[in-house]
């Protein structure tokens, strides 16, 4: 399961898929190193998106 404290960096270890969420939601974050150990959630703060949602898709994906 993903958390909102977890590092981007982490959720690509769990899962490499997350990456296609990321770009939904026009997240380049996986590609940028000091942003590799930024938690999710600041990820979503920065880019203005929606936090629930994000979690949402990004643990839909340990579903498929």
């Amino acid at each position: 399961m993903f958390t909102k404290e977890m590092s981007i960096g982490e959720a690509l270890q769990v899962d490499p898929k997350v990456v296609e969420v990321f770009n939904k939601y026009h997240m380049g974050c996986f590609s940028c190193m000091g942003a590799m150990a930024e938690s999710i959630e600041n990820g979503a703060l920065m880019h203005g998106i929606d936090l629930d949602t994000l979690m949402t898709d990004l643990n839909n994906l340990l579903k498929k």
